[in-house]
């Protein structure tokens, strides 16, 4: 398990980007679309993913596993389900709460086609 992303939505991509890529200094680190921005936070290896798609979804750590199934069948009891897993761009993503309520984010890449 690997800390990826940190997941900022927001209704406004265009004013984000302007804070965080502009204001703070983050450099862009890719994009997917018209709606997903991840932008690389100096000094670590964690990106932060700012979308749009939900601007009301709950921020939180996206952590980086082999399988998102079998950390689902794995997982601690204490992570409570707030998404199944289900099929994103380029693998799968499964939503849980912690038990002080904060929401964790857990993806695999399983799908994703690498190319030479």
């Amino acid at each position: 398990m690997k800390l990826e992303f940190l997941f900022i939505p927001t209704s406004d991509l265009q004013a984000s980007l302007s804070l965080y890529r502009d204001g703070l200094g983050f450099t862009e680190a890719w994009r997917e679309g018209d709606s997903t921005v991840a932008l690389a936070i100096p000094g670590t290896g964690v990106q932060l993913m700012l979308d749009s798609h939900d601007a009301n979804a709950p921020v939180g750590p996206v952590y980086i596993v082999d399988s998102v199934d079998a950390f689902h069948t794995t997982r601690p009891k204490a992570l409570a389900v707030v998404q199944e897993p289900s099929e994103i761009p380029g693998g799968f993503q499964a939503v849980y709460k912690d038990p002080g309520g904060s929401t964790i984010y857990v993806m695999d890449q399983s799908t994703e086609q690498n190319t030479p």
